[in-house]
């Protein structure tokens, strides 16, 4: 048995603290909203985020981040990608030396274009980071509906280890070595997923979100190998996995604020109705920033740049799309036959 601490009390953190008590780990949850701990000790239950998911009477809920990592062996942090940095820098403090921590979250830092594993161990440098992604909505994961995904880390032990502490009979775990693509992947899928989104909203049908789908993992894995990822995580579970699952499903904050977009809703009162982080806003801008970095062409996610903060008419935007200048597909060497 494990002692697990699980950063965050939204959605995924509440989902993963299921799974992994079902596996047989002692959970500890913290949550910096005192009212969102009271109620949990009172319903075990997260009524506002994941309604109809009951949680263990064995569990701990608490306020205090030193009860929270204490004596863990594993540390899931699961706060959204904006609050990565201010609350890795308060888990500074108590995090031991090779403390492994595993980030949950997706998102790419704007003001640094940091990859979220890049900003923890930036506050915490004495930290093991890890990271655990792919296709895998905290709706499901919650319910115990057959899921797969990938832990990236460091070091093969530490991958391992994680694997074993996640594995069970609805839960797969493959590790990898590149932490970089299987973060870059999962916080790029966001930004393609509103795009989907907004041709939802637009009421065009399954050959545009084929194409966004499509275009979209070659835009992502374009940046990514530019950056060092490598081509065979953005073909896996952390690359189109993700984003099919992203783009297809009503699970899908960003896929449901693109559609509001597409209806011609603004960004920001999409992402109030939604009522939910959407990470795609935040890493559509870090996004372009890489591109610019890295000398990168990404023209989905250029539009979608476009839409969400220069008040660009939706379908003029996938207009611009359709007739940008001719390309040829494929990538590479290959030559025509004279």
């Amino acid at each position: 048995m494990a002692k697990i601490g699980i950063i965050g009390a939204g959605s995924w953190g509440i989902a993963l603290s299921v799974l992994l008590h079902n596996n047989g780990h002692s959970i500890t949850i913290w949550s910096a909203l005192e009212k969102e701990i009271e109620m949990l000790n009172r319903e075990h239950e997260q009524k506002e985020k994941l309604p109809g998911v009951k949680l263990s009477e064995e569990m701990c809920f608490t306020t205090s981040l030193a009860q929270a990592m204490e004596g863990k062996d594993i540390l899931v942090l699961a706060v959204p990608s904006s609050f990565t940095r201010s609350t890795a820098h308060l888990m500074k403090e108590y995090a031991a030396v090779n403390q492994i921590i595993v980030n949950v979250a997706k998102g790419i830092e704007e003001t640094t274009l940091m990859t979220l594993s890049q900003v923890i161990e930036d506050e915490i440098p004495q930290a093991d980071v890890a990271v655990l992604s792919g296709p895998s909505h905290a709706e499901e994961v919650g319910r115990g509906i057959p899921t797969t995904i990938v832990v990236g880390a460091g070091t093969k032990k530490t991958a391992e280890y994680i694997q074993n502490v996640f594995m069970s009979d609805v839960f797969r775990v493959y590790t990898s070595p590149d932490v970089l693509g299987i973060e870059l992947g999962a916080a790029l899928k966001n930004v393609v997923a509103l795009a989907a989104g907004i041709a939802d909203g637009l009421g065009y049908g399954d050959n545009t979100k084929a194409a966004l789908i499509t275009r979209g993992i070659a835009e992502i894995a374009r940046l990514g190998i530019a950056m060092g990822g490598k081509f065979e995580t953005f073909c896996g579970l952390s690359g189109i996995g993700d984003l099919i699952v992203t783009c297809a499903s009503m699970h899908s904050r960003n896929r449901r604020a693109g559609i509001l977009i597409g209806k011609g809703k603004t960004m920001e009162e999409a992402m109030d109705e939604v009522n939910m982080v959407v990470e795609g806003v935040f890493s559509a801008k870090a996004a372009m920033g890489l591109a610019k970095k890295y000398d990168v062409e990404l023209p989905i996610i250029e539009q979608v740049n476009e839409v969400l903060f220069h008040k660009k008419n939706a379908a003029e935007a996938v207009k611009d799309l359709m007739l940008r200048d001719k390309k040829i597909e494929l990538i590479g060497d290959a030559e025509w036959n004279e």
